[in-house]
């Protein structure tokens, strides 16, 4: 195999960081980019998914995953090129995606990678829409919160790349979609491109007065990325028999001490509610279902895709990373190597 660079440029965890990541906890590292051995693959990536979850694996904390281990390469999914393999299911030239790390190149066993169609989506769909975040969406918005026509869908954190997609598909299964993002921008953006009801600007309305307004019978599901203080004003609108989706709380991810429990929660018995958590990983065996949906539903236009594609190499990834904490992004965020 003539390889089409001598190293391997790497993003390895240096360091757990306390608050927002700073340099320091990141460390650059090269190696040789090694020819496959007998059952694996070598793929040149193209594209990394960047995602608030991240913070949470830098954290060495009991969790869903195992955290990322110091001197790790950083844990991301990525979109690549088969550049050689000695695997059965994959050959040259095939385009796969993978949780293939911040590198430029990695080596695998083949667990978890699978082949993904350019010619429905450009590789940045399919680490968004057509990727974990659309999954992510679908999974936690029909089988956790069973919307039903007619019924009000309130999402938090909707102008990110979960959020943006819950609420689509809130629409597409006939219900009212209100979504919670920062900015009038943003707030636009829900309305007008992605066909939500109605938008809370949580930086400049007063957000309980916003949802007695745009919620006026109440939030029968409400898809939660945030926490905080969001989470507890939501929990204050909710209708009787409502399903709370605990999907992610960026709010709190950047906090060094633990932040309050939400006040709020005896809205739960008052109204025969339900809070469950949700992690897409649970629903591995129905991804290709899930996503042969979604890509029908992107493909007649009844859902948009919108990705915040950055263009840099690997040593670009610390600082967009941080993006997802400021509201720099709208959709989804990628880093596009080159």
């Amino acid at each position: 195999m003539t390889t089409p660079a001598a190293t391997n440029r790497q993003i390895r965890l240096a360091a757990r960081p306390s608050g927002l990541p700073v340099p320091t906890d990141w460390e650059l590292t090269t190696e040789p980019v090694a020819e496959p051995a007998e059952g694996r693959l070598l793929v040149e990536v193209s594209h990394i998914s960047l995602d608030p979850a991240m913070r949470g694996w830098m954290n060495d904390v009991r969790s869903y995953i195992p955290p990322v281990r110091i001197g790790e390469v950083m844990r991301a999914g990525g979109v690549g090129r088969v550049l050689a393999s000695r695997h059965p299911d994959f050959a040259v030239g095939d385009h796969v995606f993978g949780r293939f790390g911040v590198q430029e190149y990695a080596e695998t066993d083949g667990e978890g990678v699978r082949r993904v169609d350019l010619g429905i989506a450009p590789p940045e769909t399919h680490l968004g829409v057509l990727g974990a975040t659309g999954l992510t969406a679908y999974f936690g918005l029909f089988d956790i919160g069973r919307p039903q026509p007619g019924q009000t869908v309130l999402v938090s954190g909707a102008a990110g790349a979960v959020g943006s997609v819950a609420g689509q598909l809130a629409r597409l299964k006939g219900c009212r979609a209100v979504g919670i993002a920062g900015g009038p921008d943003k707030c636009r953006t829900l309305t007008e491109e992605f066909g939500f009801d109605a938008a809370v600007d949580y930086k400049n309305d007063d957000v309980p007065a916003a949802l007695r307004k745009h919620c006026p019978d109440g939030v029968d599901v409400f898809f939660d990325n945030v926490g905080g203080t969001i989470l507890d004003a939501a929990l204050t609108r909710l209708a009787r028999g409502a399903r709370v989706i605990v999907c992610g709380a960026i709010s709190q991810y950047n906090n060094t001490e633990p932040g309050p429990g939400p006040s709020n929660y005896l809205s739960l018995l008052v109204n025969r509610a339900s809070m469950t958590g949700m992690v897409v990983f649970d629903y591995a065996d129905r991804y290709p279902e899930a996503t042969a949906e979604l890509a029908g539903w992107l493909a007649d236009g009844r859902l948009r895709a919108r990705e915040d594609v950055v263009e840099g190499d690997v040593t670009a990834f610390p600082e967009t990373l941080l993006r997802l904490f400021t509201g720099a992004n709208t959709g989804k965020l990628v880093l596009r190597i080159r």
